[in-house]
């Protein structure tokens, strides 16, 4: 495996800024309680004030607690499996484990911007280069192989690479109906927005994730080299993100935040999803060849 060395301290390292991070956001205490701030722009939003996320307001603060949750119990484990399964040179953990990488590097990605200043801000940049270099490195390992011979003859493109676009679009119909209509009617700003600078989530997705997911399906599709490299890793990435969406969803609704219907369609989602990424695994052949 290329850069097999410096992966694994990577990711070791990953592990253990990503464990301090999660748990703080999980189990710290202390702060002033709940309390209500009016923005610059004149709304009131409900702050939640306790833990690290104390100066975030109290349905994105919970909502990071049950990704952090997620991360603990779930991502953690996995990015530890996919590094012990790589080492063995096998393709097929190469892209599971890029997966893996792909979530930690957009979580500490979206931290790093979205997140109020707290304490963990270097941790957080630390967080975002390492899984950025990580990953990368392991991609790279990816694209010197013959990527279509790797996989099975009758690997469900169409569906995995369909599922793709039609997720693309259906999110991006979601953002767009939090941001056009304040622009149409002349307030501008959403109230999603709340005493945030920006959309940060919504212009990430938009205007990064969205389009690697339609390429990455549209090349799917069309069996193209770069559609079984990025199809199957943005389906790993996307399983344990709408995973950890799952979890928000959860924690939005025992706050008393309404979640119908976000509460049928992203467990769904992250069903079909899960399905989508084991499909494409699995037809990787099962004489792959190693990658050392």
């Amino acid at each position: 495996m290329n850069h097999q060395s410096t992966i694994t301290i990577l990711v070791l390292l990953i592990v253990i800024g990503a464990g301090i991070c999660a748990a703080t956001g999980v189990f710290s205490g202390g702060g002033p309680g709940p309390y209500t701030h009016e923005s610059i722009r004149g709304h009131t939003v409900d702050i939640h004030g306790r833990g690290i996320y104390r100066h975030m307001s109290a349905d994105v603060a919970v909502q990071g607690i049950g990704q952090d949750w997620i991360t603990l119990v779930l991502g953690l484990p996995l990015l530890l499996a996919g590094l012990v399964w790589a080492r063995r040179g096998s393709p097929r953990a190469r892209f599971f484990l890029a997966g893996v990488l792909a979530y930690f590097l957009v979580t500490y990605l979206f931290y790093l911007l979205m997140g109020t200043y707290n304490p963990l801000f270097l941790l957080y940049a630390f967080l975002l280069g390492a899984a950025f270099f990580a990953f990368s490195l392991t991609l790279g390992g990816l694209i010197r192989t013959d990527l279509q011979a790797l996989f099975a003859p009758r690997a469900p493109v169409r569906l995995c690479g369909g599922f793709l676009m039609v997720n693309t679009f259906s999110i991006a119909l979601l953002w767009l109906g939090v941001i056009i209509p304040p622009l149409l009617d002349g307030s501008v700003y959403p109230p999603d927005l709340q005493h945030y600078t920006t959309l940060v989530v919504q212009g990430l997705d938009l205007g990064l994730l969205l389009p690697i997911s339609f390429v990455s399906g549209w090349l799917l599709w069309r069996k193209r080299s770069w559609g079984y490299l990025l199809g199957p890793i943005y389906l790993v990435f996307l399983s344990l993100l709408m995973i950890a969406l799952t979890a928000k969803i959860i924690a939005m609704g025992m706050i008393g935040a309404e979640i119908f219907p976000a509460v049928i369609i992203i467990p769904a989602t992250a069903a079909m999803t899960i399905v989508c990424a084991l499909l494409m695994l699995r037809r990787i052949s099962a004489h792959e060849k190693r990658i050392r």
